[in-house]
């Protein structure tokens, strides 16, 4: 891959290792802010949901950590155990950001259908790219349209990275404004619930950037094989 790559890789690798640590400490200090109002996650999530007119959407919880999405195929806020049913800034952050995602789809949020409209393509693409890139890079020579093919599809997938960077930070600023306007939390609780969803925004930041990086490397190759031509 040569060592542009590598050097590339490992600062990619280094920051999404930065954030991700940052991202597990803070939660882990602000689920240590108990909620003064003693609302669970899940009751968050209901509220808010009930707030914003919309009552088909069901809160449950699923297994594991981080694992908290809105699922809107079939209309469901999925929150991890922790967050489900424990009572914090953190959980609250997190509840109210899923919410935001429901809130976004039931006001048809230009960015979410888009990358909605995206999924599958990325899903699909995501399971090939790899293997076409590589057959383009040893093949770059020979036959360069494979690499180039190979960069039209990895595009796809830098697309939604970037494309995904709005609608994180719409819902969590829908999420943060709710629970300010509601009196759901007070300031020291607000100010953690912020600064929680800061920095899980920025992983989404790190994964755009991660992307783009790689898309430009895959690209000056194609073009450096084109200008010794």
């Amino acid at each position: 891959m040569g060592m542009g790559y590598m050097v590339l890789a490992g600062i990619i690798m280094l920051m999404s290792w930065f954030v991700s640590n940052r991202l597990k400490s803070k939660f882990e200090f602000y689920s240590k802010l108990h909620l003064q109002n003693g609302m669970s996650g899940a009751e968050i999530a209901e509220k808010m949901l009930a707030d914003n007119g919309i009552y088909d959407v069901k809160v449950i919880s699923t297994p594991g950590q981080l694992t908290d999405h809105y699922n809107p195929a079939d209309k469901t806020v999925n929150l991890s155990e922790s967050v489900y049913n424990q009572r914090n800034a953190a959980a609250a952050a997190v509840a109210a950001h899923e919410c935001g995602h429901a809130v976004q789809h039931a006001t048809a949020y230009s960015m979410l259908q888009l990358r909605s409209k995206l999924v599958p393509i990325v899903s699909f693409a995501s399971n090939i790219v790899q293997w076409i890139l590589l057959a383009g890079i040893l093949m770059v020579n020979t036959f360069p349209s494979l690499l180039l093919v190979g960069i039209v599809i990895f595009s796809a997938t830098t697309l939604f990275t970037i494309i995904t960077l709005p609608v994180e930070y719409d819902a969590s600023n829908r999420a943060l404004a709710w629970l300010k306007n509601k009196n759901m939390v007070n300031q020291a609780e607000y100010a953690g619930a912020e600064d929680s969803l800061k920095w899980a925004a920025r992983t989404y930041v790190v994964a755009a950037i991660g992307s783009i990086g790689t898309l430009l490397y895959y690209i000056s190759i194609f073009m450096g094989r084109s200008n010794d031509e």
